[in-house]
């Protein structure tokens, strides 16, 4: 199946972030200038909710939702998953492509948004979305994207920051209402998934990097049981 995956789409490098980005050019400007602010924006750690859901799981093919720098990517790499990693930021993935060259691993990068990834549908065994910045819209695009991609009997786990969907516009121009939260994708789960976590817990953050001062995750972990019907 992966060599299914990898011929789908040029965007699918092991040793380089591709240039052909897919997506809206807004989007990826901010987040480029969010990422060359500083050398490093994350704390170069995996996600500890990634960590602890991961441990029980055979490895096998995973999609890294928003993989950044790719802390997440490579320790999923290292523990034998066969890794495609998605990220806007061209500067990201730049990073991210240099941190698995440095660990000896090979992860396929896809530089586009989920939505326009035109990614094979049902493939992967594990689709992990890690405080994804996720854009609503009226059909809940994203959301039905992450569902789609999980193959019958994998799983989708979807961690976010506690308390932000209900947060009031930030003078930075932030507004929760314009993103996707776990709430809304366990909105669209039917029969064909089971929810094996749906909860606030305490956040295990790694030290330093952006978001180290959020305290809580929202765990979302469900099972899809059967192929769409």
């Amino acid at each position: 199946m992966s060599d299914d995956i990898a011929a789908t789409s040029p965007e699918y490098d092991t040793s380089l972030a591709g240039d052909g980005y897919l997506g809206d050019p807004s989007v990826r400007a901010e987040w480029d200038a969010r990422y060359a602010d500083r050398q490093q924006l994350w704390s170069g750690r995996p996600n500890g909710a990634l960590v602890a859901e991961v441990a029980g799981l055979v490895p096998g093919r995973v999609l890294d939702v928003g993989c950044g720098e790719g802390a997440d990517a490579v320790w999923l790499a290292r523990g034998g998953w066969d890794v495609t990693a998605l990220e806007v930021s061209g500067v990201a993935l730049e990073r991210a492509a240099g941190h698995a060259r440095d660990a000896g691993v090979a992860i396929r990068w896809v530089h586009a948004a989920l939505t326009e990834a035109a990614l094979p549908p049902a493939s992967f065994d594990l689709v992990s979305a890690q405080y994804p910045a996720l854009l609503r819209t009226p059909d809940a695009a994203a959301e039905r994207a992450l569902l789609a991609a999980v193959a019958p009997g994998g799983v989708l786990l979807l961690v976010h920051h506690a308390g932000m969907e209900t947060q009031q516009t930030h003078d930075s121009g932030f507004d929760p209402a314009d993103y996707v939260w776990p709430s809304m994708v366990t909105a669209l789960l039917d029969d064909d998934w089971k929810i094996e976590v749906n909860e606030q817990r305490p956040r295990v953050a790694p030290d330093g990097g952006a978001g180290a001062h959020h305290t809580d995750d929202l765990v979302l972990r469900a099972r899809r049981l059967r192929a769409v019907r």
